[in-house]
């Protein structure tokens, strides 16, 4: 009976992740049953987009996303931004930034979340985006 448990419970994890696991081969020999369809539509790029002025007054953890520019690095993972309504300080962890090199003069996307303390915010930047000008 012990082997027989014992069996079932490897099948069971072998085979778990194959009914699990969604995706499959998409090509020109594929079956209708081998392929996903995706649904399409549009997408707002200024959905959830806010400005530094309105962060201030947002709740602590909202999901934030500012465009504007990177004006000035305050200490080690610290940095200005500016947009047209003014500025907030951000904080970039090096590895948030993903081998994005920008200056004062290029425009970002960044996007994170409101980080409050007592008396002081910003913003925890979790993507930085480089736009085209």
């Amino acid at each position: 009976m012990k082997k027989f448990a014992a069996i079932a419970a490897i099948m069971m994890m072998t085979t778990a992740p194959a009914f699990a696991a969604q995706g499959g081969f998409n090509g020109p020999s594929a079956t209708a049953s081998q392929t996903q369809t995706q649904q399409g539509g549009f997408v707002d790029n200024n959905a959830n987009l806010t400005t530094a002025a309105k962060v201030k007054d947002l709740k602590d953890d909202a999901w934030v996303k500012l465009r504007g520019n990177i004006t000035e690095r305050l200490s080690d993972d610290r940095y200005t931004f500016r947009d047209e309504t003014g500025t907030v300080v951000v904080e970039i962890d090096h590895k948030r930034w993903n081998g994005v090199t920008v200056s004062p003069q290029d425009k970002v996307e960044l996007q994170g979340k409101v980080d409050k303390d007592w008396n002081e915010f910003e913003i925890d930047v979790k993507q930085v985006i480089k736009l085209n000008k």
